[in-house]
């Protein structure tokens, strides 16, 4: 346990009223932000949002791909469905 001065706590805690959280969640933003800045932590990647040109691009490369099954979809899911 960690013991700190009572004026950084008041402030802990009047930062965390004005923020409506708990004073542990002010704590550990700040130091995850100040841990990402050193490098501690690495960031995850961030997500690409998909367009829908991406989208239509992934549908035209999928459709080139080759056909594994040559059964007609029907007789795939008739398949499926006698099991």
């Amino acid at each position: 346990m960690l013991q700190i001065a009572h004026a950084t706590e008041q402030l802990v805690r009047k930062v965390a009223a004005c923020l409506g959280c708990t004073p542990e969640d002010v704590i550990r933003g700040a130091i995850a932000r100040e841990a990402r800045a050193l490098g501690v932590i690495e960031e995850p990647p961030a997500r690409k949002i998909m367009t829908t040109a991406d989208i239509l691009a992934f549908g035209k490369r999928a459709a080139a791909r080759p056909v594994l099954d040559p059964r007609s979809p029907q007789q795939i899911a008739d398949d499926i469905n006698a099991l």
